[in-house]
């Protein structure tokens, strides 16, 4: 392929230096990965002004260049000024893609990934600054860009709903990889951090629209032997309480956010994996279990169901009483149901997403940038 044939693409990474990278995060990394070896695409992050790198396991697979503001000013400089543009850092830029909504400025075609609206459904999980924020970059989204990528068909509804036509929004569900985990590394990471008994995991950021108030409660009511319940994740807000009518030897594991090795060891070795999330984009913790083989529980409704399919327990996530009776179902499922899961994983990879993102990609350099402004959004 010569030359002219690739396409350069300005690809916003600048989610991987957050203190809560989080599976936005996760997906520019695995995103990159899978579109750098590709001889006909090339990829250039872009950040804010960094001292050093962000952690190993959150690591763009790409080269980044950096335009001269941190983070809070570049940011916030995007939202008021559109400046400075992307392709200031990329100058042989064709197309600029906004994986979060840290959506820049620019004179070139623009691609924006839209994981969710959850902001929209209760601004009460989210800052009011927060809530400013997704407001005003839904807005940009929606008046200037040339095509959204959303990850499930749930998102694609939600931004259809806001005013965003049907032929810019492309829907590419996310890949998964997981590594091959010894018996061995499970039994280290077991030991490091007291797991001595069985357990059901839940992974993510400790969070009101994660539900886990709910899944703790439902836990809790669990008959005798119960497995522990091992809560896996960085704090975002709000806190986890073991409920008073808990049985004497019931216990609950916070462990905080482990690294990436130890994640996969902690799916390997768990009984089942509960994941009653109120409002995900995709849910990658329910497609990362699965591929693991553990049975998996989640929440009827949502993408993370879409996801999912028919190989996972699904639940009410407002009923604490349908809850528990899933947490049941999906420990008394056992290894059937993570073969199930584990077969319905292995149809998700991120060589898959990377052919449909070069296509959105090459369709929206085609089309050239969007100028004109749509309808005021809804909601």
């Amino acid at each position: 392929m010569s030359s002219a044939d690739v396409l350069d693409v300005a690809m916003v990474v600048e989610q991987c230096w957050q203190p809560v990278p989080g599976g936005s995060a996760t997906y520019v990394v695995e995103l990159t990965r899978a579109l750098d070896p590709r001889d006909d695409v090339r990829v250039t992050g872009v950040s804010a002004s960094h001292r050093g790198l962000p952690a190993p396991d959150v690591t763009p697979a790409v080269r980044t260049r950096a335009l001269p503001l941190p983070r809070v000013a570049l940011y916030e400089a995007w939202q008021r000024t559109t400046l400075p543009r992307a392709e200031w850092a990329v100058p042989g830029a064709q197309v600029v893609h906004a994986p979060t909504w840290a959506v820049p400025g620019t004179a070139r075609p623009l691609v924006v990934t839209v994981h969710d609206l959850a902001f929209l459904d209760d601004p009460t999980h989210f800052t009011p600054r927060g809530n400013a924020y997704f407001r005003r970059a839904l807005t940009r989204t929606r008046d200037h860009a040339a095509a959204v990528v959303v990850p499930s068909r749930s998102s694609a509804d939600a931004l259809l709903a806001q005013g965003v036509g049907a032929d810019r929004v492309h829907v590419i569900p996310h890949g998964v990889r997981v590594p091959d985990v010894a018996p061995a590394q499970v039994e280290q990471v077991r030991a490091r951090l007291g797991l001595d008994r069985d357990y059901l995991l839940w992974a993510g950021t400790l969070e009101p629209r994660k539900n886990v108030r709910r899944l703790v409660a439902a836990w809790a009511g669990l008959a005798a032997p119960a497995p522990d319940l091992v809560l896996v994740g960085p704090a975002g807000w709000g806190d986890v309480t073991v409920p008073e009518g808990a049985a004497p030897d019931a216990r609950v594991h916070l462990v905080g956010r482990v690294d990436a090795a130890d994640l996969h060891a902690l799916y390997a070795g768990a009984t089942a994996f509960a994941f009653p999330s109120l409002r995900e984009g995709f849910g990658m913790p329910v497609l990362e279990a699965m591929a693991h083989g553990c049975p998996v529980l989640t929440s009827a409704g949502t993408a993370c169901a879409e996801v999912a399919g028919d190989a996972a327990v699904l639940v009410d996530p407002l009923d604490v009483d349908a809850l528990r009776a899933g947490l049941q179902e999906v420990l008394a499922a056992g290894a059937d149901l993570g073969a199930r899961g584990g077969a319905h994983a292995s149809g998700f990879s991120w060589a898959a997403s990377a052919d449909a993102h070069t296509s959105v990609y090459r369709d929206a350099a085609a089309a050239g940038p969007r100028r004109a402004a749509g309808p005021r959004a809804r909601g």
